[in-house]
């Protein structure tokens, strides 16, 4: 073959390499969420989520979840509620219940309650039946439309976990008095334990968020790290769960978040101090 007639042939193979590396990339970039730096740490490695990122250290929130009842061949059925339970089953694509799930900061399946107005935030850990059927005490007494958020990682054939949230709505009858969102605030008191947090989330940068319980009290591991962050968005409740650091900087709960979009959010922040968990809430405004 001649040499100009070779070169030809070598740069047409360099060039389809190429677009095919650059397609690769694209459709891994898509499916794989990156996780944020820890502290004098490797970069933890995540696997596909929507709202909720599981990693071995912090977990970046940027991607939000729960707005659907199915998603990537998994669906959130709900069975029956009343005012002090509920249950539900989570089905694969074959319509038959999954049962094999991926314990994660402790348990396989992480429920959060929420009322519309951002009042009566519950995480649950629900127990699972043998037969998939999984239920968990809790209190649904106050009227008013609920969203129910199932955070899980689904261990597929091959051993693939599918890390995700689905939701679903649940409307408790009576006289619904819903409360006005209180005013954006850095500090935060329940049962006498404030909380202010540092850092202000921007959209598409992901930020470091700091959160410091006052008096510098001892922070007991609670399901695997110092704290959790659950952000909901106001509006169509958009969900993002977040995981710290796993050590503490200068006694706060460090997290890195990603404001999904402007708007208006509700952080849910729980840790814990002497066995008790207690959940501090804030109200976030992104312009």
């Amino acid at each position: 073959m001649p040499e100009q007639q070779q070169s030809g042939v070598k740069l047409g193979v360099f060039v389809g390499g190429l677009a095919v590396a650059l397609i690769a990339g694209f459709g891994l970039g898509k499916v794989v969420k990156p996780a944020s730096p820890t502290a004098g740490g490797p970069v933890p490695q995540a696997t596909a989520s929507e709202g909720h990122v599981h990693a071995t250290g912090a977990s970046a929130g940027s991607e939000v979840g729960g707005l659907a009842i199915s998603s990537g061949g998994y669906t959130l059925t709900p069975l029956a509620h009343d005012a002090t339970k509920l249950s539900f089953v989570i089905k694969g694509s074959d319509g038959k219940p999954v049962t094999d799930f991926t314990i994660v900061h402790e348990k396989p399946l992480h429920l959060i309650l929420v009322r519309r107005d951002f009042t009566g935030y519950q995480h649950l850990h629900p127990t699972m039946a043998p037969d998939g059927t999984w239920s968990v005490a809790a209190d649904l007494s106050k009227p008013g439309l609920w969203r129910v958020f199932a955070d899980f990682a689904a261990t597929a054939p091959g051993g693939a976990q599918n890390a995700m949230t689905l939701g679903y709505d649940i409307t408790v009858p009576g006289d619904y008095q819903p409360q006005p969102v209180p005013p954006a605030a850095r500090e935060s008191t329940v049962d006498g334990q404030t909380v202010t947090y540092e850092g202000t989330p921007v959209v598409g940068a992901t930020s470091p968020m700091l959160f410091r319980v006052a008096g510098n009290p001892t922070l007991e591991p609670y399901l695997g790290s110092f704290g959790h962050l659950v952000v909901v968005r106001q509006g169509d409740l958009a969900y993002v769960h977040v995981h710290p650091e796993p050590q503490l900087s200068g006694g706060a709960v460090k997290f890195w978040l990603a404001a999904p979009s402007p708007g208006t959010y509700r952080m849910y922040f729980d840790y814990q101090i002497g066995g008790k968990v207690r959940t501090n809430e804030f109200t976030l405004v992104v312009g």
